[in-house]
C-alpha cells in the first residue's frame, strides 16, 4: 500500500490521473489531492473516498511516498524538491525538470532502468508527443540503429488545456469567436505552429527533439520536427521518416511492433481510434524512395492518457 499525492488533481491531467488510479486497482492507503488556492477547500469523490483538496502553496508532503505532479513549470520547480524533501519521488509531468541531468526522463515501457538513478528525488515525464513516438520508435531502433529523424506532429488542443477545447468548441458553434489560446482560429484550420516560438523553431519542436535524443540515449541523433496544431479535442498523432544504420523494411518494422508494449498495429491509425486508449496506434508503413534503410509511418495516442497521466502512474508502479 503506497501514499500517494496529486498535484494539479482538478486539471485536466490530474483529473485522468485519479481515473487511471481506479482502473489500474493501485494500491493507495492514503490519497492527498492538491491544487491552488483557488480550488483549494472543494472536495474530490474518488472510490468511495471524499477527498478534500488542500491548497499546494502551504500543504507539506510528509508521509507520501509518491507525489505526481500536473500543474506547469513553474509550481513544478517550486513543489518538487519540496515533495523530495519531505521523502516522495515526485513524478513531474511539466517541462521543468526533463533536460536536467540529475533528473531521469522515464517513459516505462522503453527506459525503466533509469527511474533507478535519481539524485534528487525527481523523476520526469516527457512531452506529450514525445511520448506518443517512443514506444514505437525503441524497438525499431533496438533492431536497426536509428540514424535520422524527420517528424511532423499533429497535436491535439487538449494540449493546450481545459481553455483551448473551450475554444474550439466555441469557433466550431460561431464563426466569430477570435483566436485567443492559439494565434489562428483553430475551428475548420491547422495551425503550422504548436507553441511558442523560441528561435526559428517553437518550444514544442525543442521538446521533441532534445527529450527523444536523452531518452533514446542518442545525444547527436539528426531530428527535424514541425509541430502542427488541429482541430482535434483528444489524440496527438506524428508522421515520420526515420532512416536507420541497417535496412529495414516495412514488414519487419510491423513484426518488431506487433506485441511491443504500449503498441498496437493499425491499418489507419487515428486520434479518434487512440482516444481512451493506453497503446500507441502505429500504421501506414512504407519505404521511402526505395532506400531500404528509410521508412515512413504514422502513429497516433491519447495525449492525456499515456501522453501524461497513464505514464506517470506507470513510473509509480514501477517504484
Amino acid at each position: 500500500m503506497a501514499n500517494v499525492g496529486i498535484v494539479g488533481a482538478t486539471g485536466l491531467v490530474g483529473t485522468t490521473m485519479l481515473e487511471i488510479l481506479a482502473e489500474r486497482s493501485f494500491s493507495i492507503d492514503q490519497l492527498r489531492l492538491f491544487a491552488s488556492s483557488r480550488s483549494a477547500g472543494s472536495t474530490i469523490d474518488w472510490q468511495g473516498r471524499s477527498i478534500t483538496v488542500e491548497d499546494v502553496s502551504v500543504s507539506d508532503f510528509r508521509g507520501l511516498d509518491v507525489v505526481l505532479l500536473s500543474a506547469g513549470a513553474t509550481v513544478s520547480k517550486e513543489v518538487a524538491p519540496r515533495a523530495a524533501s519531505d521523502g516522495a519521488v515526485a513524478i513531474d509531468n511539466s517541462s521543468a525538470w526533463r533536460m536536467d541531468p540529475d533528473v531521469p526522463l522515464v517513459v516505462s515501457e522503453v527506459n525503466p532502468e533509469a527511474i533507478e538513478n535519481r539524485p534528487k528525488g525527481i523523476v520526469a515525464n516527457p512531452n506529450c508527443t514525445t511520448m506518443v513516438a517512443m514506444p514505437v520508435l525503441k524497438p525499431l531502433h533496438e533492431h536497426a540503429g536509428l540514424a535520422q529523424l524527420v517528424a511532423s506532429t499533429y497535436q491535439s488542443v487538449s494540449g493546450a488545456g481545459v481553455k483551448a477545447i473551450t475554444e474550439l468548441k466555441s469557433q466550431v458553434e460561431s464563426p466569430h469567436v477570435p483566436a485567443s489560446i492559439f494565434p489562428k482560429r483553430i475551428a475548420y484550420n491547422v495551425i503550422s505552429l504548436a507553441g511558442d516560438l523560441v528561435d526559428d523553431e517553437s518550444v514544442e519542436e525543442h521538446k521533441f527533439r532534445d527529450e527523444t535524443r536523452k531518452i533514446l540515449g542518442l545525444s547527436e541523433l539528426d531530428i527535424s520536427c514541425t509541430c502542427v496544431r488541429v482541430p482535434v479535442v483528444t489524440g496527438h498523432s506524428i508522421s515520420m521518416v526515420a532512416t536507420f544504420i541497417t535496412p529495414l523494411s516495412p514488414d519487419e518494422a510491423r513484426k518488431l511492433l506487433d506485441g511491443a508494449p504500449g503498441v498496437q498495429l493499425a491499418d489507419i491509425p487515428t486520434p479518434l481510434d487512440a482516444a481512451g486508449g493506453d497503446v500507441i496506434l502505429a500504421g501506414r508503413f512504407r519505404q521511402v524512395s526505395g532506400d531500404p534503410r528509410r521508412l515512413a509511418l504514422f502513429i497516433s495516442g491519447d495525449n492525456l492518457r499515456k501522453g501524461a497521466a497513464l505514464n506517470a502512474v506507470q513510473l509509480a508502479e514501477l517504484l
